[in-house]
């Protein structure tokens, strides 16, 4: 299986990012480089082999959400294990989505 690092090196357009089964402490500082590598862009998030999620991840994709939300682009979870979706709402995290829609008017 591929680590998140290096995916991080061989980004597929148009393949949703395959999180790691383990997303612990240790996983946290590769999970924000790949996101970080492929900001600016729409991205689906593939979550359907996770086992383990820790809060310090747990930031580390609030914080993405917030980061495309800010660039305007589209991210959101392809496929979620129920591991990720139990350990998702045992934080009481907002869905995982953000679907910028095109700005009309927009007020300063």
């Amino acid at each position: 299986m591929s680590t998140v690092s290096e995916i991080a090196n061989h980004p597929v357009a148009g393949e949703p990012l395959q999180l790691d089964a383990v997303l612990d402490l240790g996983a946290a500082e590769r999970l924000h480089a790949q996101l970080m590598g492929l900001r600016g862009r729409p991205l689906e998030i593939d979550a359907s082999a996770v086992e383990r999620l820790g809060g310090l991840c747990v930031q580390v994709l609030l914080s993405a959400q917030k980061t495309w939300a800010a660039d305007g682009a589209a991210i959101r979870l392809a496929a979620a294990s129920p591991t990720f979706e139990q350990t998702w709402a045992l934080f009481a995290a907002p869905p995982f989505a953000c679907d910028p829609a095109p700005q009309q008017g927009a007020h300063a």
